[in-house]
């Protein structure tokens, strides 16, 4: 590789037919015929005055450059601009894609985002049934509290018949009331002739504990009818529990059961609220304190209709992700008449941190980064007029 290279540097320096008969006659000197032939080849075309051709990895043709041929000689590979004392030029923009020197776009930074419903509920039913009717079909409109579905409810119904029946039934507090009062009225009358001798002491003291047992029997049945109260209050919620309702305004986004199925433990119809939206954005940390809450930021939607939203910031993470450098934010998106559809993607438009930046050189050495190599000038002749001139 060596005398390649010296080879190389004796073809640019020697004339081609001097170089020439040397290595023909001296092989061994060049490193064999191979290279001696190689040789010949650059000395010849060195001779016509082309650059010297390329035939394998250990000869490189050097780069046509013009002025001193010893400032060439001394001068390393890539160095030529230097060489000539000229500053290379700054790559543009343009070259690096409208790159600046972070690698970003120096334009605009788009950060994507997904328009998600603001709440979904799984409505299922918290008892063992059969669905009797779904009331609603996929894409319907409710409202809060309305009935979704119906499961089998006869038993349930019974019951709260049986139960309010019997509440009904007040025979035995109007006894308890009508022994109370009699009883009272028995122990007043012989305590007015108690005075007179004419009762004895006992009996106007059973008199008095008759009142108190009738008392005692009054409060006994007002209390179980209480009960009975509490029993038709149960037996209501057992009833109700057999309708499932909407728990919001939204709309029905899936059914997952049918009519006749035994459910439990599993969602029967799926309920999306889809006004207002919930937009999530991921965003990278070096945007982090660029956005707080009650900050309004503009969406630019991937639907045909095209068209700028504007959604309110309501959450912002207080943490960032250690694994992907990033942070998300959480924005509120007004959806009267549910214009926007849930589960369409968007973008937000951001001005880049350094979109002025200017555009750094990639390549070359800056005119300061080495001394120019300035060939050293011929000595001045100086000429003197004639005398007498």
């Amino acid at each position: 590789m060596a005398k390649k290279t010296r080879i190389s540097t004796a073809a640019r320096l020697i004339p081609g037919s001097g170089l020439l008969t040397l290595l023909m006659l001296s092989p061994s000197l060049a490193g064999g015929p191979a290279v001696a032939s190689d040789a010949a080849s650059m000395a010849a075309s060195a001779s016509q005055g082309k650059p010297p051709p390329v035939k394998g990895p250990g000869l490189r043709s050097p780069a046509p450059t013009g002025g001193d041929p010893a400032s060439q000689a001394g001068a390393a590979p890539g160095a030529s601009s230097a060489a000539s004392g000229a500053p290379s030029a700054p790559v543009p923009a343009a070259a690096t894609g409208g790159a600046n020197a972070s690698g970003k776009p120096a334009h605009r930074n788009s950060v994507a985002c997904l328009i998600s419903p603001e709440r979904t509920a799984d409505v299922g039913t918290p008892v063992t049934g059969v669905v009797s009717d779904i009331r609603v079909e996929r894409g319907d409109m409710v409202r809060r509290g309305q009935a979704l579905v119906v499961l089998e409810q006869n038993v349930e119904r019974a019951q709260v018949q049986a139960v309010a029946a019997r509440h009904a039934i007040e025979s035995d507090v109007r006894s308890a009331e009508a022994n109370l009062v009699l009883a009272k009225e028995r122990w007043e009358r012989m305590r007015s002739l108690a005075g007179t001798g004419a009762v004895a002491a006992l009996n106007i003291e059973q008199a008095r504990a008759e009142m108190d047992v009738a008392a005692q029997r009054l409060q006994q049945a007002s209390g179980q009818r209480q009960v009975v109260l509490q029993e038709l209050g149960v037996a209501q919620a057992q009833l109700a529990q057999r309708t499932l309702r909407a728990p919001f305004d939204g709309v029905v986004v899936e059914r997952l059961a049918q009519e006749g199925e035994r459910v439990e433990d599993r969602p029967i119809v799926r309920v999306a609220q889809l006004d207002p939206l919930r937009v999530e954005l991921v965003m990278p940390a070096a945007r982090w304190g660029s956005v707080e809450r009650g900050d309004a930021i503009t969406l630019l939607p991937d639907l045909p209709s095209g068209g700028k939203l504007v959604a309110k910031v309501t959450h912002v993470d207080k943490t960032l992700d250690a694994a992907s450098n990033t942070f998300r934010v959480r924005l509120v998106l007004p959806n009267p008449g549910y214009k926007v559809p849930a589960g369409a993607r968007c973008r937000v438009d951001e001005p880049s941190a350094d979109a002025g930046a200017t555009a750094t050189p990639l390549a070359g050495p800056t005119p300061t980064s080495r001394p120019t190599a300035k060939p050293h000038p011929a000595p001045a002749t100086t000429t003197s007029p004639p005398r007498g001139a």
